[in-house]
């Protein structure tokens, strides 16, 4: 052997290695920008969640102050505009972050569901007569933040006291109509005497104090999430790896266990509009669209096209480049057949509408399949699958 091929080979393998090591320097630096620019767009997205949550605090206010057709349905606007931004956020869940931590998260204080309205207020039975029942009917029921939180789910799930649809519970009003959302008169909240039910004053209280622990608890995970929040900078500085795992995590148990399952199958299955995620507001054909979009931001590495930047589509196409693409393909087409969903859900989901069975059936499939995808994705990683996304198979 010559010492020319000899020196020849050894270049090669000095080149090889030094092309290796450019890779995964590279890759790495992808990996330390991705989570970085997640952080990002986490806050942002917490920051808008907690501005909309502030309007529709200032709105209740102003409805409870002077109760009338147009403070309703001011209230009502906030609320819906408050939700829009929240519904992003919650493909930072189901990793043990602020918002759903074992000990401190406060996600079942926001949005816990389904709700049984009699837990909280007054309803209406099948023949249209009122019951009296709830925290509001109990005189001797404190009308505190303390009280209020403490009571939330306690004795069962569906006991929900706080957060979102507790709101949108007592500005919409049971949903018992087939052609509508819920049609809780603004005299619910008149304290003249002139309103037609009782405890107008109570309703009211409970109304600002729920909105009220809305923003704290928000403004609590925001704070998490800020440059200087604690939570952040554990996020940030540990090993990149350890952080794609919480953020494809998210992205899975969102996709498949929670919207596909929880919220889609579960109620195409029972065809009941109790199982539909804002039943009383008929909001939830955004509930599905916008849990969509937050998966997208965070694939893509933006709030919904804004501060672009580093996301978990560069990740996988470090690992494999027509994956990356295909994943991109399966987001779009799941965020399209969610906006084709006919206005309300509930009629989707009614017994014998097959179009709307099939559309419904058709997101779930969709859902299911971009699941399986990023399930891909965690095997190349050398992740384990959450146990959540194995449930929903």
């Amino acid at each position: 052997m010559s010492f020319r091929f000899i020196t020849l080979c050894g270049a090669l393998i000095l080149i090889a290695s030094c092309s290796e090591r450019r890779n995964e320097a590279a890759t790495n630096r992808v990996y330390v920008d991705a989570v970085s620019h997640y952080a990002v767009i986490a806050e942002e997205a917490y920051r808008d969640s907690v501005s909309t949550a502030e309007a529709l605090q200032a709105a209740v206010n102003a409805l409870v102050d002077k109760p009338s057709a147009a403070t309703l349905e001011a209230a009502k606007s906030a609320w819906l505009a408050a939700r829009e931004p929240y519904l992003q956020t919650e493909v930072y869940r189901f990793y043990e972050g602020p918002i759903d931590h074992e000990k401190h998260g406060v996600e079942g204080l926001l949005n816990a569901w389904p709700m049984d309205e009699n837990f909280v207020d007054y309803t209406r039975d099948a023949k249209a007569n009122v019951i009296h029942s709830g925290l509001i009917n109990n005189p001797d029921f404190p009308l505190t933040e303390e009280a209020i939180e403490a009571k939330n789910e306690l004795g069962g799930e569906k006991n929900v006291a706080t957060g979102y649809h507790a709101i949108e519970f007592l500005l919409w009003g049971q949903d018992t109509r087939d052609d509508g959302p819920g049609d809780r008169p603004f005299t619910d909240y008149i304290t003249d005497g002139s309103g037609t039910q009782r405890n107008q004053e109570r309703r009211g209280a409970y109304l600002k104090v729920t909105a009220g622990l809305l923003v704290k608890h928000l403004r609590q995970v925001h704070a998490q999430w800020k440059v200087d929040g604690d939570y952040r900078k554990a996020f940030t500085s540990g090993p990149p790896e350890a952080a794609i795992l919480k953020m494809l995590t998210g992205m899975i148990v969102l996709a498949g266990f929670e919207t596909g399952g929880e919220r889609l199958q579960a109620a195409l299955d029972s065809q009941d509009r109790e199982d539909e995620h804002s039943c009383f507001s008929d909001n939830t054909h955004r509930d599905m669209i916008q849990d969509i979009q937050g998966i997208q931001n965070v694939f893509l590495g933006s709030f919904s096209g804004r501060t672009p930047g580093v996301g978990v589509k560069d990740v996988i196409a470090t690992l494999d480049s027509t994956m990356a693409s295909r994943i991109g393909t399966q987001i779009v087409e799941a965020l399209a057949k969610a906006n084709a969903l006919v206005v309300p859900f509930e009629s989707e989901i009614a017994p014998g509408n097959s179009a709307g069975h099939a559309r419904v059936g058709g997101l779930i499939a969709s859902l299911k399949t971009l699941e399986r995808s990023l399930e891909e994705v965690f095997v190349q990683m050398d992740f384990k699958v959450p146990a959540d996304a194995v449930e929903f198979e």
